[in-house]
């Protein structure tokens, strides 16, 4: 990816896998072959976790609790860390150091070629209790990480979502914000 501010994506793939199919195959898995992952596979990967799916409305791939949108998506591949921009489909990079092995405590997530992290804005929140935000931001991650595993599925990729993360250590690298949260992150790859 080159150094400009937003790197367009190809637009995102409609295959032919059903929803059965992809649910029959959803699995989790911890290795992963070295090969970086195509421009089009990595769109097709970020539209289904919370792209724009309904331009009328900025509707969204996944659900979002009282429609705040507050999950940012990062990409931390080999060439740097980039977050998703769904209104425009395209990766806005952040930092230019390989941050994969960050995004988790085992092995095998600095060497996958793609590690998404996600990340709860909360000045995007309007719920006034501490453990309402807690629950609706894990339930929108985990919505959108549910999206990733069938995407997978469906175009032959693997995935695992790793709750295993040093969440101050990978924010303070990733330059985060103070209302800004780790939630987890998820490995993908191509099979070994």
């Amino acid at each position: 990816m080159p150094a400009t501010a937003d790197t367009p994506l190809p637009p995102p793939r409609l295959n032919d896998c059903t929803l059965r199919d992809a649910l029959r195959l959803r699995r989790s898995t911890r290795a992963f072959g070295p090969q970086p992952l195509s421009d089009q596979a990595l769109s097709d990967l970020l539209w289904a976790a919370c792209g724009v799916n309904r331009a009328d409305t900025a509707g969204r791939t996944a659900p979002s609790a009282r429609h705040w949108q507050e999950i940012d998506v990062y990409a931390a591949l080999r060439g740097g860390l980039y977050r998703y921009e769904p209104a425009t489909h395209a990766l806005r990079r952040v930092i230019d150091a390989d941050l994969r092995a960050l995004s988790g405590e085992q092995d095998f997530v600095g060497a996958a070629p793609l590690n998404l992290v996600y990340v709860a804005d909360l000045s995007r929140v309007d719920a006034g209790d501490e453990q309402e935000r807690r629950f609706y931001t894990a339930a929108d991650a985990g919505f959108i990480a549910q999206n990733v595993y069938l995407c997978c599925a469906a175009i032959g990729l693997v995935t695992v979502v790793c709750g295993l993360v040093d969440r101050r250590r990978l924010a303070a690298a990733m330059g985060l914000r103070a209302e800004q949260r780790v939630l987890l992150a998820q490995t993908i790859g191509h099979p070994p």
